[in-house]
């Protein structure tokens, strides 16, 4: 597959601060990258690059092998952009605010109002489309953006946060409508501060922090990589807390995490299913009772904890805003 969004060598330095130090990034054809790290790591930044936002002090870009910083507008004619803040006119309806984007992009009369209804039906919104999208949910105002996005039918879609501020069941709405668009050929750039996120929409993933590349690899790859298996149990007797800390520790050879509130403690599985059986045999013979107990594969957040030092954050990153005095940036693509 040929490489739809191809960045490389990438650097951005904002006086003595350095946002950005020389990452490159690859997504192929009909794939979804994953770009995680945590605040202020330079996600935003890497993101303004490739959509042409913003210039580079060093490296290349190309969309869909056209070089973003000598054809910026041909660039942005195959990209769309979905921002982590629904860019729609609340005081228009959703199917103006599409009609209004057709237009934008040079559409006759017929064709625009076609293509908002084409979309307004693929994005479930057809029965809410004569109404004012300040009217809408969280969930109808993303999908109304990212709809946005699509109006000209772009190859590249880069979607930076997009289902932030979302309940559980309009991200996963969010997410359904991201696998159809990659089912049917779309290439998606997606920043997200949920790892759970990536994880199930990702083909590959990227960790940056302080501007640089961390770890490269797909979901199991990294798990395997950088986190290990755990077991996890919940004694049934607080008084029984320390005894079953003793067993799990020796089980593990490793410190126990206790949580004394929920009675849950758990220890890195060295040897696997082999460390849940002794654990189970040892708790059994100290007469310790569990209300429950079980082997945990490391998740994302895990990773993400042994790569930067901490867990995730769901605030927005330090490099969102605007940037320093003097940044150079371009209009901005839908």
């Amino acid at each position: 597959m040929s490489d739809m969004i191809s960045a490389r060598g990438l650097i951005k330095r904002y006086k003595s601060v350095t946002a950005l130090g020389g990452i490159d990034l690859s997504v192929p054809e009909g794939t979804v990258l994953g770009l995680l790290g945590p605040n202020g790591a330079g996600k935003t930044t890497a993101v303004r690059i490739i959509s042409t936002l913003l210039i580079p002090d060093e490296g290349t870009v190309e969309i869909a092998g056209v070089d973003v910083l000598a054809e910026p507008d041909k660039a942005r004619s195959r990209l769309g952009l979905s921002g982590q803040n629904a860019a729609v006119d609340e005081y228009l309806t959703g199917f103006e605010n599409l009609d209004m984007v057709g237009r934008l992009y040079g559409f006759n009369r017929a064709r625009s109002r076609a293509r908002a209804t084409e979309l307004l039906e693929m994005f479930s919104l057809s029965d809410a489309g004569n109404r004012p999208s300040k009217t809408y949910s969280g969930g109808m105002r993303r999908r109304l953006d990212l709809a946005a996005a699509l109006v000209a039918a772009p190859p590249v879609l880069i979607l930076d946060e997009p289902t932030t501020g979302l309940d559980p069941r309009s991200r996963n709405e969010m997410w359904a409508v991201i696998r159809d668009l990659v089912r049917d050929g779309s290439t998606v750039l997606l920043t997200t501060q949920y790892l759970e996120e990536a994880d199930r929409l990702a083909d590959d993933i990227v960790v940056i922090d302080q501007g640089t590349s961390i770890a490269h690899g797909t979901a199991d790859q990294l798990k395997d990589q950088f986190g290990a298996d755990r077991i996890e149990l919940v004694v049934a007797d607080p008084a029984h807390l320390g005894a079953a800390r003793r067993v799990l520790e020796t089980v593990s050879g490793g410190t126990a995490q206790v949580d004394e509130d929920s009675r849950e403690l758990s220890v890195p599985a060295v040897e696997g299913a082999a460390s849940l059986m002794d654990a189970l045999r040892q708790l059994d013979a100290e007469k310790i009772a569990v209300s429950d107990i079980g082997l945990r594969r490391p998740t994302l957040d895990d990773v993400f904890l042994t790569l930067t030092g901490h867990a995730t954050e769901k605030a927005e990153d330090a490099d969102n805003a605007n940037g320093p005095a003097g940044t150079t940036e371009a209009k901005a693509p839908r």
